[in-house]
């Protein structure tokens, strides 16, 4: 029987979005401040391929594709964002959808780890 690692896994999704929420909070508290370079982390995927925590794989037609500050970089102009004239790249308006984003992913993430939480509980007790 292989070990259940998505306690590990919803644990590297809260570092993530943790990281996340720190960079979107110094985004946003430099919104006005002349030559700021917006920043974001890279997305969780990335983080996944950089862990050793492989997906399992009960059939050959599944996937079997394998948080730090090193995750963190400048939001460029491909990402949509114009330079303003004090030279600072961060727009509110995407930081705010951000931190939705954020808040989204960490409640279905705890929602799922509770549900299977659960889940074990009932194997357990009968």
């Amino acid at each position: 029987m292989q070990p259940i690692q998505l306690f590990e896994l919803a644990s590297r999704q809260a570092q993530w979005l943790t990281v996340r929420q720190n960079v979107v909070a110094g985004n946003i508290a430099n919104a006005n401040t002349p030559h700021y370079k917006a920043k974001d982390v890279k997305p969780f995927e990335s983080v996944l391929q950089n862990t050793g925590i492989q997906m399992a794989a009960t059939n050959k037609a599944h996937f079997t594709e394998s948080l730090e500050a090193s995750q963190v970089a400048e939001v460029g102009m491909l990402d949509g964002v114009q330079i303003q004239q004090s030279g600072n790249s961060v727009a509110i308006e995407q930081e705010m959808m951000k931190t939705g984003e954020i808040k989204r992913d960490y409640e279905l993430s705890a929602g799922l780890v509770k549900a299977f939480h659960r889940m074990m509980l009932m194997t357990v007790r009968k």
